[in-house]
């Protein structure tokens, strides 16, 4: 039984956050075995404390597009203009593409943005592997996300990353700077070693992970276990919409070659690679967290925001874990601004 103080589950490579990063449940007998994905990108509504202007309804190129990278296709889908500053959004361990919400995606395009976003290898309709055993390593999810770059011909974009997505494009600051215009950090924590007091996770999320089964084999278990840890993740200060929410689990689960494979993310070791701090990170970081936030409490934001030089924090009143749709607006916005004066600052250094 995980321990929600020191919660076991994926590793991200060279990352600390993998510790927080899924949660490896079962029953008091051991006899069902849970698992707790990055799933993100919920429907909850409420006020948070900045308003924005909507982005006027695009209409733009919608396009899937399959990227075949030495055998391993990753599924990918663009929103807007080829020509206009690019953004890459990478999802949170177990979660697919989907729950960067197309209504989201549309509203970040309407901004004048090509957004692209993806299914991680075992997620979707990307490759998966058997469950229990991925033929692939936490550096390769790394290099997916390179690839996904090369496979549109970018060298470079605009990076935003939620959970372990957030983890994720950290190290990809660290490790492939030429290919990062910006970061956006969403419901994220540090993703490498520090010395740092930042809190657990709330008693309620404890008590989710020592007490939630489910059973892989049966879609309806699956679902529902998946709305719960959603509601969960949702926090505690807005209202939850299971209908919706309900709706979008069951797509995915319908979606995916293989939805159990999504276990497979807990599984990925760290690669012990040593790299330097994040004070060395020097794309434009934006740091968007929930004061409600039952995984990673906003301290975890606030030490990225410090941490990372000139990185600035967007703090939502009220909201949990993820991109819920009661900040949509408000996210969009916030991203647009970042981007667009961080392709300006790059424009004048050239």
């Amino acid at each position: 039984m995980a321990d929600a103080a020191a919660p076991s589950g994926v590793k991200v490579p060279g990352s600390r956050l993998g510790q927080c990063a899924g949660m490896s449940l079962e029953d008091g007998a051991g006899r069902a075995r849970a698992r707790l994905p990055f799933r993100l990108g919920m429907r909850a509504h409420g006020e948070t404390v900045v308003k924005a202007k909507r982005a006027r309804p695009p209409r733009m190129l919608i396009a899937e597009r399959l990227i075949n990278v030495n055998g391993v296709e990753l599924c990918t889908e663009s929103f807007g203009d080829p020509a206009d500053p690019p953004i890459l959004l990478v999802m949170g361990f177990g979660g697919s593409m989907l729950w960067w919400q197309e209504g989201f995606c549309r509203l970040l395009a309407g901004h004048g943005r090509l957004v692209i976003r993806y299914d991680q290898r075992d997620t979707g309709k990307s490759t998966t592997y058997e469950p229990g055993r991925p033929g692939y390593t936490g550096g390769d999810l790394l290099a997916d996300a390179v690839a996904v770059l090369d496979g549109y011909r970018l060298a470079a974009a605009h990076l935003v990353g939620v959970s372990a997505g957030g983890a994720l494009v950290q190290l990809l600051a660290l490790d492939f700077p030429s290919h990062v215009r910006s970061l956006v950090l969403i419901s994220t924590s540090p993703a490498t070693p520090g010395d740092r007091s930042l809190p657990p996770p709330t008693a309620t999320f404890g008590q989710f992970v020592r007490s939630a089964t489910v059973d892989w084999s049966d879609a309806d278990s699956v679902i529902d276990y998946l709305v719960a840890y959603t509601r969960v993740l949702a926090g505690d200060e807005r209202r939850f919409e299971e209908a919706e929410v309900s709706d979008l689990v069951r797509r995915d689960a319908e979606r995916a070659r293989d939805f159990a494979a999504l276990q497979n993310h807990e599984l990925l070791e760290d690669d012990d690679k040593p790299r330097r701090p994040l004070s060395s990170i020097q794309a434009p970081t934006l740091v968007i967290h929930g004061t409600a936030d039952p995984m990673f409490p906003l301290p975890h934001g606030e030490a990225l925001a410090s941490e990372i030089p000139s990185a600035r924090l967007l703090r939502l009143e009220g909201a949990g874990h993820g991109v819920q749709r009661a900040d949509w607006d408000v996210v969009t916005e916030a991203i647009a601004t970042h981007t667009a004066k961080s392709s300006n600052e790059q424009r004048s250094s050239i």
